[in-house]
């Protein structure tokens, strides 16, 4: 018959191990919540910054374009200028195509180079748009950390391990006590 310390020892034992895999599972639970929505917040955080990535280009596009009607119109007026100052002083010929060629040249040159700053941005875009998804990923990567379940197989084991070894120390503690010897009288 086990006596009350052994009981008590092997109780201890086995609630200290319940008690742990419960404390572990509650905690593994609590970090995949805690890594769910970090990796969620990162997430949201690169659609912000892909989104304000897009808005930039467009600004940029847009000015761009803008840029290049300016030169446009700015070589029609002086077209236009240079034919009816050409036509007032009648002037015609060779001399007054050169100059019509210049100016066509000079806004040729203009629209080159917008056009060329035009495809910078946008290997500039495409080069900040894969570097922002590069960290992104880099991001998740590192919250995604193994999360450490506990095994109910092991907590079992744990206690019965524990429960023996508990009975083994009440049994231990009991053979120490001295027991009081019980006298039977006729």
């Amino acid at each position: 018959m086990c006596d009350p310390i052994s009981i008590t020892a092997v109780t201890a034992a086995v609630g200290s191990n319940i008690a742990q895999f419960a404390g572990a599972r509650q905690q593994a639970k609590q970090q995949a919540a805690f890594q769910a929505q970090s990796i969620a917040a990162a997430q949201r955080k690169a659609g912000f910054q892909r989104t304000s990535q897009i808005l930039e280009a467009q600004q940029k596009q847009l000015a761009l374009a803008q840029e290049k009607g300016k030169v446009t119109k700015a070589a029609r007026e002086q077209l236009s200028r240079a034919t009816v100052s050409a036509g007032e002083a009648g002037v015609s010929g060779l001399s007054v195509q050169a100059l019509m060629d210049d100016y066509i040249r000079q806004q040729a040159g203009k629209q080159v180079a917008l056009t060329t700053q035009e495809k910078l941005y946008g290997l500039q875009y495409g080069m900040g748009l894969r570097q922002l998804g590069l960290a992104s990923q880099q991001e998740i990567l590192g919250l995604s950390q193994p999360i450490e379940k506990p095994s109910l197989l092991s907590a079992g084991l744990g206690a019965i391990s524990g429960g023996l070894s508990g009975y083994r120390t009440g049994l231990d503690i009991g053979s120490r006590i001295p027991k009081k010897q019980t006298t039977t009288e006729p």
